[in-house]
């Protein structure tokens, strides 16, 4: 019974934080060089509260201004759903559910914009070390901070590795595996190992699907940090599991 409490907590959390996703996805969705929209397509000026930044997935005159709310919403509902089921109530549930719905918003920014911007992943990158470092002295954590430490600062040197010697990874993503190490890391490094090779996994799956379809070749780039962000759900779900 309190496992489904706190479930049904987390799906409504999830859903609560999932509404506010669309607003700021769209305005975070154009390339590098570009300001953050400030306007619907039709040119109408976005309004609400935070100067503009949250607010209904629409503008004053009915224009759409990102993803679909419903849509979103229910992605951050089932994601926090299942990591509360695998999880329980240890303390570092907490930290995954105020991480995932910045995960989510960081993915749809890039599958629309090909872009992770800094102002949402080294301010992450920085919360979840900070948050895992909290939830590690609390009773009942089920996981490492010095672990998530040094996962952090691997897979980012990785990355940064691959950044210089690929033309399929954005700085981005090495700004994104920095956060993504240490998540993984709070497990072990075998966790680490099983994220990361699922990440690539999921993107090698979507690329290749994209060539059956017809709608890419192989000199095509796809947004990477969607699927970095699934393998680590994959693997916090894991080890949550096996812990």
């Amino acid at each position: 019974m309190e496992r489904l409490l706190i479930i049904t907590a987390a799906a409504l959390w999830g859903c609560d934080a999932g509404v506010l996703i669309s607003r700021p996805a769209y305005r975070f969705s154009v390339p590098p060089e570009e300001p953050w929209r400030s306007a619907c397509p039709a040119g109408h000026p976005l309004t609400g509260i935070g100067n503009g930044w949250l607010g209904r997935a629409r503008c004053a005159a009915g224009h759409a201004c990102g993803p679909s709310t419903f849509s979103v919403a229910s992605v951050t509902a089932v994601v926090c759903a299942l990591l509360a089921a695998v999880t329980g109530g240890r303390p570092e549930l907490v930290v995954w559910l105020l991480l995932a719905p910045a995960a989510v918003l960081l993915a749809t920014v890039d599958f629309a914009a090909h872009r992770l911007p800094d102002v949402l992943t080294l301010p992450l990158a920085a919360a979840a070390l900070a948050l895992l470092g909290v939830a590690a002295v609390l009773p009942g954590a089920d996981g490492s901070w010095t672990s998530a430490l040094l996962g952090s600062l691997v897979l980012g040197a990785c990355y940064f590795v691959l950044f210089l010697i690929s033309k399929g990874f954005g700085f981005g993503d090495v700004k994104l595996a920095v956060v993504l190490g240490a998540v993984l890391g709070w497990y072990g490094w075998a966790i680490v190992l099983v994220g990361t090779f699922a990440g690539y996994l999921f993107g090698a799956l979507y690329g290749i699907g994209l060539m059956l379809a017809g709608r890419a070749d192989r000199t095509s780039r796809i947004p990477f940090g969607p699927f970095l962000l699934a393998g680590t759900l994959a693997g916090v779900l894991l080890g949550s599991h096996a812990s």
